[in-house]
């Protein structure tokens, strides 16, 4: 059987926690994974290339509706060069609809800015337990900057609680990204 990825508390050693002060909303969900050799980031361009097709529709229905108010098309949530490492990312590198703000072996911090908010995503690789698993977290955090930014935030937690678990439990899938 799969794991499957679970809701989890921030990892203490994670940079992310600086910027849970204030924030609206943020979660964590924490996944096993049977590698140990792969960089933070590698695991996210793997869970991202290997994102559901259902994803990918809302994500497209996402981005046909923000327009109208005056939201940016982020685009499509696994759109990657497949044949880019992961070694070769550098911060203000675009990776799926995030930009990476910054990039480490054991932790990836990726996001998106805009007027209306703030969101800071962090990829953490944990050290390996006491029975040699590894695991790995996406922890998100959202900071809102206007009225737009908290009605926009309504649909979208109750779906970011479906689509997290769903996109790191996709980290362990066949088609990997190095």
């Amino acid at each position: 059987m799969k794991p499957h990825a679970i809701l989890s508390d921030v990892p203490p050693g994670s940079s992310i926690n600086a910027q849970l002060s204030g924030a609206y909303f943020h979660d964590s969900y924490i996944i096993s994974v049977p590698d140990t050799t792969r960089t933070a980031l590698g695991y996210f361009l793997t869970a991202l290339a290997n994102t559901p097709p259902w994803i990918h529709s809302l994500m497209a229905l996402r981005n046909k509706i923000v327009q109208f108010v005056g939201l940016k098309d982020l685009g499509a949530l696994g759109n990657l060069s497949p044949s880019k490492p992961a070694s070769t990312y550098a911060p203000g590198d675009r990776v799926g609809i995030f930009t990476l703000f910054s990039n480490s072996p054991n932790e990836a911090l990726l996001g998106d800015r805009d007027k209306h908010l703030n969101v800071v995503l962090s990829v953490y690789k944990h050290p390996l337990d006491q029975a040699g698993i590894q695991s790995v977290s996406v922890t998100t955090v959202v900071h809102i900057h206007n009225l737009l930014g908290r009605i926009y935030m309504l649909p979208v937690m109750p779906l970011h609680r479906l689509i997290a678990p769903a996109v790191l439990s996709r980290i362990i899938a066949e088609k990997i990204v190095a």
